[in-house]
Order: structure tokens, then C-alpha cells, then sequence
């Protein structure tokens, strides 16, 4: 038989590509929790890197490896943003009340897309809504989707 038709591969021992994780090319703002949270994955990263490689688990390594080459990279580009506490308009990091025509009231957070948990109350800085509201005042109005939201309250 040739060796055409043969496997050479103990299937156990084949890893998937597993690929690289997305970055983002938006800029990488991040609030100082936000830059916790980066120190934090990359420590236990490094932890279950070394757990991994003890065990020698390959596709364990693979994927951790995979995570913590993403979390370097978004500490390397991190910036760390405070909104000044004084401001008067929709910065990053602020938390800004919003309400619609219906008396409907949200308030979000803007921080960076890592930290972004909507039902937290956190949306990313590049979001739509963020995007709306950057810049506007207490007063102001914010179009998203078709929707007019108010701007009610503003703090940090």
C-alpha cells in the first residue's frame, strides 16, 4: 500500500488549530479597573500556563497560550483613561443616566471593550450608544437605533 493512504498521526496527538483571538483596532482605552482586570487574566494565565505545561496537557497549552499572547498584546496598547470629575460633558469612563420618551431610565457606564458587560451597566467605548453620547451634556439628546434617549445625569 502506499504510504499516500496511510496515517502517520496518532490522532491523539493532533491539535486543532485553535487560531489567534481577535484584537480590536480600535484604540485600547480602559478605565483602572479595567486595567486590573488585564493584570489579573495575565497572572492567572500564567498560572494555568504553568499547570498545563506540568501536566504536559498540549492543547491546554495551546489555548492558554493563545490567551495570554491576546491579554500581553491589550496590556502592551492599554491606556488608561479617567474622566475628569468636573466634567460637564459624556467622556469615557463616566457613568451617564439616560432616559426616553417613555420615562424608560438606563444608566451606562463607558469603559473599554474588555470591560464591557451590558448587564453590568458597562458598554464599550465604541458602541453605538457610546458613540451617541460622547460629547453631550446633561440636557442633551442621544439618537440610537431610531430611539432619542435624554441625557438626565452625568457622574464619575
Amino acid at each position: 500500500m502506499s504510504r499516500a493512504f496511510t496515517r502517520d498521526d496518532d490522532s491523539e496527538n493532533v491539535i486543532a488549530d485553535i487560531g489567534e483571538r481577535p484584537v480590536s483596532s480600535s484604540r485600547n482605552l480602559v478605565t483602572e479597573q479595567g486595567f486590573a482586570h488585564i493584570e489579573a487574566q495575565l497572572a492567572h494565565l500564567r498560572e494555568s500556563l504553568a499547570k498545563a505545561e506540568a501536566d504536559a496537557n498540549r492543547e491546554r497549552i495551546a489555548t492558554v497560550s493563545r490567551d495570554l499572547r491576546y491579554w500581553q498584546s491589550r496590556r502592551e496598547t492599554a491606556e488608561i483613561s479617567v474622566p475628569e470629575p468636573d466634567s460637564s460633558v459624556v467622556r469615557f469612563g463616566m457613568k451617564v443616566t439616560i432616559e426616553d420618551d417613555d420615562g424608560k431610565r438606563n444608566v451606562w457606564q463607558i469603559v473599554g471593550e474588555d470591560e464591557a458587560d451590558a448587564s453590568k451597566g458597562r458598554i464599550s467605548h465604541v458602541s453605538p450608544m457610546a458613540q451617541a453620547l460622547f460629547g453631550k451634556s446633561v440636557g442633551d439628546v442621544a439618537s440610537v437605533n431610531g430611539r432619542d434617549w435624554e441625557i438626565v445625569e452625568l457622574s464619575v
